[in-house]
């Protein structure tokens, strides 16, 4: 069956001021959460929002960055730039011995994958991960790929991380950059249409694995700027097809909302995302699934949208503060 997204109806969304602007995955404990983000991994808490009445926090990290781009007060605007992560915490879950999140990684409730860290110097920033005893899933000396390596959370999500060609070293040469998040997808003949007609990203790379059976595909708003690399950007989005799933009308990935949770979503953000809605509704009506419509959940001001595998994309405006 043909995806109901495939034709694009007039045009696909064009706004300059998109960006996928962060990703999201729950955990149990931020007293053990943000410092291993912070003090190993050498990212920046930009901020956290407490909400008392829904009892849960958020914190938002991101790669340290001489342009982080700043509102009139001299404060960062958190949902105006790609590479943000951001940490949920729901209260109480740190007291429980019996609550764990779930990875992504683990049958039954394989779906989301990981992020992706890329760095000028692979060797000397795994080195480092070592020296502060990072947990590694894999290390590069390990299996056929030389080339990348895995690391673990406190709370056993995936990291990828990934090396990008440089001139020469210079004194950033520990540059990390939040590259991309990887999920899982069914069947690529829908979810492609989705990302490239209704949310208007783009494909930048197409990677076929004969041996794996599998194939990435990596997007993006936009296309790369001169001399940027894949690697050395951030925003980007890998959406990983296992040959067969989409023949198996049975088969459907966890999308991390349902339980057990762990992956909450990945957010776009845009100038006016409230004229986006309202196209995308006019567009595709009720092939669209919201969660909620833009400004009527509890937390005003954005939307939640699912795309064909049921994960939840954000939808919030640029000028958004914590």
């Amino acid at each position: 069956m043909s995806s109901p997204f495939s034709t694009v109806i007039e045009s696909a969304q064009t706004d300059a001021s998109l960006t996928l602007n962060h990703t999201c995955i729950r955990v149990k404990d931020p007293k053990v959460s943000v410092p291993f983000y912070t003090e190993k991994l050498g990212m920046t808490l930009l901020g956290q929002k407490d909400f008392p009445d829904m009892k849960f926090s958020l914190y938002f990290l991101a790669f340290p960055r001489p342009d982080f781009p700043k509102n009139s007060e001299g404060k960062v605007e958190v949902f105006s730039m790609p590479g943000v992560l951001e940490l949920t915490h729901n209260w109480g879950t740190e007291s429980d011995p019996e609550f764990s999140v779930s990875n992504g990684n683990t049958e039954p409730h394989r779906g989301y994958g990981h992020v992706c860290l890329t760095t000028k110097d692979i060797d000397a920033c795994c080195a480092v991960f070592e020296s502060k005893d990072v947990t590694f899933k894999k290390r590069l000396v390990d299996g056929r790929q030389k080339d990348i390596a895995f690391i673990l959370d406190p709370d056993g999500y995936w990291i990828e991380v990934c090396g990008y060609k440089y001139d020469q070293l210079d004194a950033n040469t520990h540059d990390l950059r939040l590259n991309h998040t990887m999920l899982r997808i069914k069947d690529p003949a829908k979810s492609l249409p989705f990302y490239e007609n209704v949310l208007g990203m783009r494909v930048l790379e197409k990677s076929v694995h004969e041996n794996g059976k599998f194939t990435l595909y990596f997007l993006a708003y936009g296309a790369l700027k001169a001399g940027e690399q894949k690697r050395s950007t951030q925003g980007l989005l890998e959406l990983t097809h296992n040959w067969g799933t989409e023949s198996d009308p049975d088969f459907a990935y966890h999308n991390g909302n349902d339980a057990p949770q762990g992956y909450g979503h990945v957010c776009i953000s845009l100038d006016d995302p409230e004229a986006m809605c309202k196209e995308i509704e006019a567009k595709y009506g009720d092939d669209i699934k919201w969660a909620p419509k833009y400004n009527q959940g509890k937390m005003k001001g954005l939307a939640f949208i699912r795309d064909p595998d049921n994960y939840s994309i954000e939808i919030v405006p640029r000028a958004l503060q914590l």
